[in-house]
This record gives C-alpha cells, sequence and structure tokens, in this order.
C-alpha cells in the first residue's frame, strides 16, 4: 500500500495539503478557493470524487476560506474542533460538520487520521498524521515550537508536510513591527528554519523519504535558502520547498521509494 501526496498551496495566503490511496483521499486545510483547488488538482491528474473529507487544524483565513464552498459542492464531511467551529458556524452547514478530538483517530477508508494538540495562537489547534496500514504521513505547519507530541509524530513518518516559516536574521533585519516578531516566534506562532532543521536532524526515522517544507513566510524567507539548508543535511531523503503560488507535483509515498509522478502520468481515475 502506498500514499500519493501534493501541497495544493502552502503560505500565509493559503493552505491545502492532499493525502490520499487509490481509492480515497483527505484535504488538510483549504485556505484556498473552491474553483482554485479543483484547478490544481485537475492539473495534476487527481480525482476531486477521491476526496472523502476535508480536516481543519485552525480557524485562520489561511486554513478555512475556501471550506464552505467546497464542502457543499462535494458534500464532503468537515472534521474540526468545536473551538475552531465557532469560527465558521454561520458559513458552513452544520450536517456535514463532525467534531475532532485530541489524539482521536478517524477512518475514512482505508486511512486512519489522527489529530493532536499543537502550539499556536487559535482556538483549539491540531496538527495530523494520516496513515495508510503501515505508510505514515504528517501535516505539521503554524507551530510555535517543538513539542513532545511533534517529536514523537513526526518520528513515525515516511513523509512529512513541515513547516519552516522564517530565517532567523531575516525577521530580525525585517519591517515588521516589533509585535509581529514576537508574536511570530513567541513559542505560539511559527517554526523557523532553525527550529525546523534541528527537529529534522534529530528525530527523522530511518524509513522517512520526503520532507516537504511549508508555510514559509513570503517576507521573513527564501526558498532557495531553505533548500539549500535541509538538502545538505538530507542523507538522501528528497527535499521539497512547498510553494505559495502553485501545487507541488504529486509523491508516491511508500516504504523505499524516493520518487514523484509527474503531473499528467497520475493514474487515479481523473474526473472532477
Amino acid at each position: 500500500m502506498s500514499l500519493f501526496i501534493t501541497s495544493l498551496n502552502s503560505g500565509s495566503n493559503g493552505n491545502c495539503y492532499y493525502v490520499g490511496n487509490e481509492q480515497e483521499a483527505i484535504l488538510v486545510d483549504v485556505g484556498i478557493s473552491c474553483r482554485e483547488t479543483e484547478k490544481r488538482m485537475a492539473r495534476l491528474g487527481l480525482s476531486m470524487q477521491k476526496v472523502k473529507a476535508i480536516f481543519v487544524s485552525h480557524e485562520h483565513s489561511d486554513h478555512i476560506r475556501g471550506i464552505p464552498v467546497l464542502a457543499k459542492k462535494f458534500n464532503l464531511p468537515v472534521y474540526i474542533t468545536p473551538g475552531t467551529l465557532l469560527h465558521l458556524a454561520n458559513s458552513i452547514d452544520m450536517e456535514r460538520v463532525y467534531h475532532l478530538k485530541e489524539f482521536e483517530t478517524v477512518n475514512i477508508g482505508e486511512l486512519q487520521v489522527t489529530s493532536f494538540p499543537k502550539e499556536h495562537d487559535a482556538s483549539e489547534p491540531h496538527s495530523f498524521i494520516v496513515s495508510c496500514r503501515d505508510i505514515n504521513v504528517g501535516v505539521f505547519t503554524d507551530i510555535g515550537v517543538v513539542c513532545d507530541r511533534l517529536i514523537r509524530y513526526f518520528s513515525q513518518c515516511h513523509a512529512a508536510f513541515l513547516e519552516a516559516n522564517y530565517d532567523d536574521e531575516m525577521l530580525d533585519n525585517g519591517g515588521y513591527p516589533y509585535y509581529l516578531k514576537k508574536r511570530i516566534r513567541g513559542g505560539k506562532g511559527h517554526l523557523s528554519n532553525k527550529q525546523a532543521l534541528a527537529l529534522f536532524n534529530t528525530h527523522r526515522p530511518p524509513h522517512m523519504t520526503h520532507l516537504l517544507l511549508s508555510h514559509l513566510s513570503h517576507n521573513n524567507n527564501n526558498p532557495q535558502l531553505v533548500e539549500e539548508l535541509f538538502t545538505a543535511c538530507a542523507d538522501g531523503i528528497r527535499i521539497i520547498v512547498a510553494s505559495r503560488m502553485e501545487e507541488t507535483p504529486v509523491y508516491h509515498i511508500s516504504h523505499s521509494n524516493q520518487t514523484y509522478v509527474p503531473a499528467g502520468q497520475l493514474d487515479l481515475g481523473f474526473g472532477l
């Protein structure tokens, strides 16, 4: 059994991550429009008919903007904590809502999705690990600090979307006001390149094959810098920097490969 993953968008302008097998898939967050989500999946040869659920990490607009329309159009269940739901309650059909509980595992066909609390300045923010049999993919963004929970789940992953939001020097020397710099690095904001790299170097498991560096700041980071920083320590793990402007290729995650499936070559039952 394998998993297929892609970042449809990653950044403060919108976040959406796809994880699925040959039969079903889930989206973690939909912070881009329904139309853009469909368009990007179509370019990759991915079918919306395979998407069976949306899981919501927290209520910030770059993670929930597209959920009401997409969920309604495709009749998708939305898994969300009660605290997060307060920020969507007026725009989403409550019949589609399923309450998430921390450390609860939800079965979506052969996929198992486990949520766990993270440190971020939101109501009830959660990260996710998606499993299919013995393949694990983590979605770890908008994290203020590397906690024991993150370490435990990251160390189980064959692949992960991991936040590398800012470069310390760029943030220090940039034009953000002091209060915003303090919020970003204050323990409930975002993970720096340095923090993400320390997690990667210290706790990556021997079976990890792909790392998608995610949620890069437009003003306080540089994709080339991040890619070079992590590639130097990758030891064979494929390093991908997820774009804030477009989708990544679809990556095929199994026990030992390090391949990706170019757009147009993925046969997962295209259709919208």
